[in-house]
Formats: C-alpha cells, structure tokens, sequence
C-alpha cells in the first residue's frame, strides 16, 4: 500500500471537504482517498518512466503531487451540482422579456478520451418567461460543468438543460467555440482547429430569426 504525506493528506481534507463532512465514518472515507491518491502518484512515477525520464531526478520528483493536485481542481465541477448556481432568481416585469445573451464566457475543461485540454468561450442565451438570474451566475453555472472530464457536445447540453431547468424560460440558446489539445497537439495536429456547437430549446427551436439574431450577436 502506498503511503501519503502530510500534504497529501491536507489536500484530500481540503478538496473533499463537503463530502467528507457529512459522512458517519469519515476516517475511513480519508483512508480511502489518500489510499488512492497514493497508487495515483505512484502510476505518474511509473509514466515517467515509462516516457523516458527519472522520477526521482531534482525536477519530477514533486511532479506526482503536483499533478494529483491539479487533476482535482481540473475536476472539481463534480463535486457541486452547478445548476444551483443559477437558484437565485428575480421576478421580471411582464413587459419586459427580451433576450438576455451573456458572451464570451471563457471556460476551460478536460477531454474525456485523451485527458488532454480543451477551452473557449460559451454564449449563453434565453427569453425569459418569469425569472431571470445574476448575470455571474450563468458564468459559474458554465464552470461547473466544465470542470469535470467532458466532451464539448454533452457540455454545451448541460449548460443549456439547466438553464431550461432552473429558469424555465421562453427559450434557451448556447454556443461553445473551443480548441482541443488532443487534435491540436496530437493526432492531426491541427493547431488552427477550432469547434463549434450549439444548443437551443423552447421557443428558438421553431424561430430561425430568434436563432440569426443570437448568431448576429456573436460577431
């Protein structure tokens, strides 16, 4: 078995705290993670090797921590349930339900297939019907679910199935424009590659003029 340091066991506290918090028999659920976290570090040691280099050399010594470490903050979006962010509404007056578009949301998240980065910007629209919420909101909302192994299709979803959900508006409408290291960087290595895709419900659905003049404000 392989055995944590005192970092790493700050770090399993820190990053699982809620989880941890209301579990019974928390102790074991701690033992459990930094037991992972440890066979973890010990397979990054073993790419290391595997690659070509010493894990034990001045520079990669601490390269294992380090990456565990920034693989639970890439991932954190698992441990909140983001459409919450979007909870706090205000009522909107009757006469007021013109399109809410907030752009250039910039976001960044990790391919699913290969591990690798990807990263944009989201657009992110709706009519509302009754309820609209903090502009920020909608930015958090869209971090939480790219701070999880994703894939740019099933994200773009998400974000605008919550927006549906929570604010139940007229409609909903969200692009994502990103570019993903795994065909960037590998592969084809297309570096000048980028992906676009998007998303509509309600009331855009049956509107192409709703759609071109979302699409019109993107540019």
């Amino acid at each position: 078995m392989i055995v944590s340091g005192q970092k790493e066991h700050q770090l399993i506290e820190e990053t699982f705290k809620d989880q941890i918090d209301h579990q019974i028999d928390h102790p074991a659920v701690i033992s459990k993670k930094l037991e992972q976290s440890g066979q973890f570090m010990e397979a990054v040691r073993s790419l290391i090797d595997l690659c070509g280099d010493d894990p034990d050399r001045d520079g990669l010594q601490e390269t294992p921590y380090r990456v565990l470490k920034a693989f639970l903050e890439y991932t954190e979006g698992y441990r909140e349930d983001p459409k919450l962010h979007l909870a706090k509404t205000f009522d909107v007056d009757h006469d007021h339900k013109e399109l809410v578009l907030v752009k250039d949301i910039e976001f960044y998240s990790i391919c699913e297939h290969h591990f690798a980065p990807f990263f944009g910007v989201a657009h992110v629209a709706y009519l509302p019907n009754e309820k609209i919420t903090g502009l920020s909101k909608i930015a958090r909302m869209v971090d939480g679910y790219a701070r999880r192994f994703q894939v740019q299709e099933r994200l773009t979803k998400q974000i605008a199935d919550a927006v549906e959900e929570v604010l139940e508006p007229q409609g909903t409408m969200v692009v994502l424009e990103a570019k993903h290291m795994c065909m960037c960087g590998r592969g084809v290595k297309k570096a000048d590659a980028s992906t676009t895709t998007m998303s509509y419900r309600g009331i855009f659905e049956g509107r192409a003029d709703l759609r071109a003049e979302f699409l019109s404000l993107l540019k």
